[in-house]
């Protein structure tokens, strides 16, 4: 019997925050959760504000989002700068083979693509 009056006297969380947000509403105030959560406990419910968050987004009251000003553009426009890839070149596997003796020569391949990049360089 106890636990009769119990279930009695809980409330629908939801129900209240529902009220309330919509009393807010009606008196012309945005419907935030922290002074949804103050009102409310005052009246002696708690909740948390994740809950009354999901509930005002399920009633509409959800703050719309605000856009980012400026440079929308800006992206685009590095966009076209990027050049285009060369089709690749053929390599055989002599080639391969070729540049294995190389990179044993110089000890690693990354020793080989260093002077190899240097090489280049001296080109011009």
């Amino acid at each position: 019997m106890a636990d009769s009056k119990a279930k009695a006297k809980e409330v629908n969380k939801s129900a209240e925050i529902r009220k309330v947000a919509s009393s807010m509403k009606a008196k012309g105030e945005k419907p935030r959760p922290v002074t949804i959560i103050a009102t409310l406990k005052k009246q002696g419910i708690e909740v948390s504000s994740p809950q009354v968050s999901m509930v005002l987004k399920r009633m509409g009251f959800r703050p719309q989002r605000r856009r980012k000003g400026g440079k929308a553009a800006a992206p685009r426009a590095a966009a076209k700068k990027i050049a285009r890839v060369k089709t690749p070149v053929k390599i055989s596997v002599d080639d391969l083979l070729a540049a294995k003796k190389v990179a044993e020569k110089f000890g690693s391949a990354d020793n080989a693509i260093k002077v190899l990049e240097a090489l280049k360089r001296f080109e011009g």
